[in-house]
């Protein structure tokens, strides 16, 4: 089976588990909420249409295809972070809040700090 097949089987497969979930944390909210739903719904839509795309003939166009899933894949994945709130460390993969390294975005990094701001210090995390 080709690498092709493989990442399109799992790209599949979590659009299929996490566009529920995204409209289900969308469902109630305010579509006017800074805009985060809308976005947030249309993504959706442009998922579903990614997931009828049929397989490409050609080495390229199948890459440029599989690569528009695994896009729709990473929008998704934000999407879902902004909407639950949950946020992942990008140094120890734990949810902030649980890293006792993190900032807040309004933070300045310095020498002793952050070197971004948001993001933890990872020799903390570890």
């Amino acid at each position: 089976m080709s690498a092709f097949k493989l990442f399109d089987q799992d790209f599949r497969l979590f659009l299929s588990l996490v566009i529920p979930h995204i409209e289900q944390l969308s469902d109630g909210r305010p579509e006017d909420d800074d805009g985060t739903v809308r976005v947030a719904l249309a993504d959706v839509g442009e998922a579903r249409r990614r997931l009828i795309e049929t397989e490409s003939t050609g080495l390229t166009a199948e890459f440029e295809r599989v690569k528009r899933l695994a896009r729709a894949v990473v929008a998704l994945c934000d999407h879902f972070d902004a909407l639950s709130g949950v946020t992942m460390c990008p140094a120890c993969d734990q949810r902030i809040g649980d890293c006792a390294a993190a900032a807040p975005y309004d933070a300045v990094g310095s020498s002793s700090g952050p070197s971004s701001p948001g993001l933890p210090d990872e020799a903390a995390c570890e």
